[in-house]
C-alpha cells in the first residue's frame, strides 16, 4: 500500500532522513520506533506532504505522492494525527467531525462504536476535553476523512494508563475494520503489542525492519536504539 524507497528529507540544510525505505501493507500496522530526534515524526510529515523529499520515492497505492500537498495526500486516502492533536478550543466534538467529514465510509455510528467515550461529550467544546478525550477526537476527526492509511504520531503521550488502554483498543478496532496504520510511539511495549511489523530509525536511517515478534526477541536492539533496559 505505502512504500518509501531511499527517501532523503531536509530541514533547511540539515539532512534528517537518509535513504529511508519502509513499507506499510494493506490492513497492516507498522510501528516506527526510535529515540527522540531520530526522524520518526519527519518520516510521517514527509509522507503527508508537510516536508518535501529531496530524493527517493513515496508511493501509495502504486502512485507517486512524494512532494504532493497535504490536501492532495489526504484526498488519496492518507490521514495524519499529529502529536500536538490540534483540537479547536471553541468547537464541539460534533462540530470537529462535521467540518472534517469527506467520506461516508466512517459515519457517526462507526466512529462512536470505536470511541464510545465520546458519545456523551458530543456537545462539549474542545477546551473542556481532557488530554485523552482530545486524543480520541483527533483520531476520530482523521477517520471521517475516509482514509485507507492512518499516520499516528505518539498517540499515548501524556495519557493516563486507563486512557492508554482505550487508545490501544481503538487501534486494534481500526485494524479490525481494515485500516492500515503507521504508528510512531515512544512506548515500545505498547507499539509491539499492537503492531504486525516494526522498524527502528536512528539518526535518520532505518537500522531494523522486521516483524514485531522479531524485535521483541532482540533485547540488544531495544537497548542500543530505544533505550529499553538502560
Amino acid at each position: 500500500m505505502l512504500e518509501l524507497a531511499r527517501v532523503d528529507a531536509y530541514y533547511g540544510s540539515s539532512w534528517i532522513l537518509k535513504a529511508v525505505s519502509l513499507a506499510v501493507p494493506d490492513g497492516g500496522i507498522v510501528a516506527l520506533l526510535g529515540r527522540n530526534g531520530a526522524g520518526k515524526s519527519t518520516t510521517l510529515k514527509t509522507i503527508m506532504g508537510l516536508v518535501a523529499p529531496r530524493a527517493g520515492s513515496v508511493r501509495f497505492g502504486g502512485a507517486e505522492i512524494g512532494g504532493s500537498t497535504p490536501h492532495a495526500v489526504n484526498r488519496r486516502g492518507i490521514a495524519y494525527v499529529p502529536e500536538e492533536r490540534r483540537i479547536f478550543a471553541d468547537l464541539t466534538v460534533d462540530e470537529h467531525l462535521a467540518i472534517a467529514t469527506r467520506s461516508h465510509d466512517w459515519p457517526a455510528e462507526r466512529i462512536f462504536g470505536i470511541f464510545p467515550e465520546l458519545v456523551p461529550l458530543r456537545d462539549r467544546r474542545g477546551r473542556f476535553l481532557s488530554g485523552g478525550e482530545q486524543q480520541m477526537l483527533a483520531i476520530a476527526r482523521a477517520l471521517v476523512t475516509g482514509p485507507r492509511l492512518l499516520l499516528l504520531d505518539e498517540p499515548s503521550q501524556g495519557l493516563a494508563p486507563r486512557i492508554v488502554d482505550v487508545v490501544i483498543a481503538s487501534i486494534e478496532a481500526m485494524r479490525d475494520e481494515g485500516l492500515a496504520i503507521l504508528l510512531v510511539e515512544q512506548n515500545v511495549e505498547l507499539a509491539l503489542e499492537v503492531a504486525d511489523r516494526a522498524a527502528i530509525i536512528d539518526q535518520g536511517a532505518i537500522v531494523f525492519d522486521g516483524t514485531a515478534a522479531e524485535l521483541r526477541g532482540r533485547s540488544d536492539l531495544q537497548t542500543t536504539y530505544l533505550g529499553v533496559g538502560t
